[in-house]
Parts: structure tokens; C-alpha cells; sequence
């Protein structure tokens, strides 16, 4: 069941928004070369602390994981993708590192996912790349609107990436969030304009553009959770949440948790 959220729950998920976005900037900034995936974890251990926040992460179990979750960020190194296991490795220069973060405050969450290249040295094929998700999460937000159809939000990522010569999972997606983190309705990176779940006003969705340089495939690390490109290609992800309203989408996971559309 989808859940329409009134105009003051939207606020209180933007609220839980602006914080994931206020730690993922503050992640971002101390990933630097020499420092371990772990003091990372730690420290967003400290700031969901002392935020009052809960973990989204921690102990949770899907079907596609291997038992309980027991860190609360996701943090995926170069070639990996999605559900990073935080582990001991040390961040190198060129380093491509995914942080995905997902909070409850007061009973909502918020969800979103930052790429970023580690030191000074960036591999220009590794910035095209994240700047592929980055513009196709701005396509799929600005196709959130009120009488569209779902899948024109994912026909417009897909279109970006297909347009940068990129080839799209759509097994791993956006989805619906509010009171948990996922919920329904699932929403790949491709599929078709006009089709699937009428959009209306009050729906609230993590949208979350990711591929490859190379394949299209994944394959999962002894961890259980680590999803990793077949080829070994170097990876990127992008993720807001937002939600749907009269006025245009609303970008929740905003360092303001302000109006914003894209």
C-alpha cells in the first residue's frame, strides 16, 4: 500500500532529510587518502547518536542480504555499488567512494546517496560517471509530478544513461519510503514513459540512478551484501528522497529540507 503523506509529514521527513544530507556532506569532506572505511562508520555512528536519529541500517535484514545489517551506512569502494559493508581498508588517492545513508527521526525516514572521488587525483572517465547519475537524478526528479506516470520517472534516468553510453540494472532501484525505509512501489532505472502507478501529490519516493563504466551485471562479495560490477568497472550512485506535491517535486534530502525541484 502506498501511503500519501499530508503537507506537515512532508515537512517532518524533510527535517530527517536535511540531517542524512548534513552528514553525508560532512562524510564526503573527511573521506580522504589514508583514512579507514571504518573511522567513517564510527563517526556517523557518533552523529545519528547524537542526533537522536535511528539507524535505518543496523539490523536490518532483507531477502537480498545476508543476515542483519550491523553497521549504518553503506560504503562502496570503486568497483562496488551498492550495500557497502563498511570493513578495514584505507582510502587511496582516486579512490570512487558511494555513501549511502538512511535515518528515522520522529518516525520518518529519509534516504539518500553521494559519489565522490577521494584526494586530488580524479580520473576523468570516474567524473563522467558521476556526473551521469547526478544529471539522471535530476532528469528523474524533474518527472515526479502530479498525473504522470511512473514510468516516466524511470525512462528519464535511463535516458541519461543510455545517452552517455552507460547500461542500466534494473533490478536494484528506487523505491517508495515514509515510516520505513522501503516500501512500495519499486522504481528501476529504466522502463517506459506513460506506464505503471498514477503520480499523485503526497507520494514520497528515494530515487537512486547507479551503473557502471562497463557491465551491467553485479556479483556480491563473501560478505553477503557488497554488490560489486561484474567487469570490475569503477561505479557511481545517486539518491534523494522526495516527494510529490501541487507545486512540483520536493527534493526532502536538501541541506535546508527546502522547496526544490530540479
Amino acid at each position: 500500500m502506498i501511503e500519501l503523506k499530508t503537507a506537515d509529514e512532508i515537512n517532518k521527513m524533510a527535517a530527517t532529510g536535511a540531517f542524512v544530507a548534513d552528514t553525508l556532506a560532512t562524510l564526503s569532506i573527511e573521506a580522504e587518502p589514508g583514512v579507514n572505511l571504518m573511522q567513517l562508520e564510527h563517526r556517523a555512528r557518533a552523529l545519528i547518536t547524537a542526533r537522536g536519529a535511528e539507524s535505518c541500517y543496523w539490523d536490518y535484514a532483507p531477502s537480498f542480504g545476508r543476515g542483519p545489517f550491523r553497521n549504518v551506512i553503506c560504503l562502496s569502494v570503486n568497483d562496488a555499488v551498492l550495500h557497502g559493508m563498511p570493513r578495514d581498508y584505507v582510502l587511496r588517492d582516486g579512490d570512487v567512494l558511494s555513501l549511502d545513508l538512511a535515518v528515522s527521526i520522529d518516525g520518518w525516514v529519509a534516504d539518500a546517496a553521494v559519489t565522490v572521488t577521494v584526494g586530488d587525483e580524479t580520473d576523468a572517465a570516474d567524473a563522467a560517471l558521476i556526473s551521469s547519475t547526478q544529471r539522471a537524478l535530476d532528469a528523474g526528479i524533474a518527472a515526479a509530478v502530479p498525473g504522470g506516470r511512473l514510468g516516466d520517472i524511470s525512462a528519464a534516468i535511463g535516458a541519461v544513461a543510455t545517452a552517455a553510453g552507460y547500461r542500466v540494472n534494473a533490478e536494484f532501484g528506487g523505491h517508495g519510503l515514509g515510516h520505513t525505509m522501503h516500501e512500495d512501489p519499486h522504481i528501476p532505472n529504466r522502463g517506459r514513459p506513460g506506464r505503471g502507478l498514477l503520480l499523485r501529490s503526497g507520494m514520497t519516493f528515494a530515487l537512486e540512478p547507479w551503473w557502471a563504466r562497463g557491465s551491467d551485471r553485479l556479483v556480491m562479495d563473501a560478505d553477503g551484501w557488497t554488490l560489486r560490477s561484474a567487469d570490475g568497472s569503477n561505479t557511481a550512485h545517486s539518491e534523494h528522497t522526495i516527494a510529490i506535491t501541487e507545486t512540483g517535486p520536493r527534493i526532502l534530502t536538501s541541506p535546508s529540507g527546502a522547496h526544490a525541484a530540479s
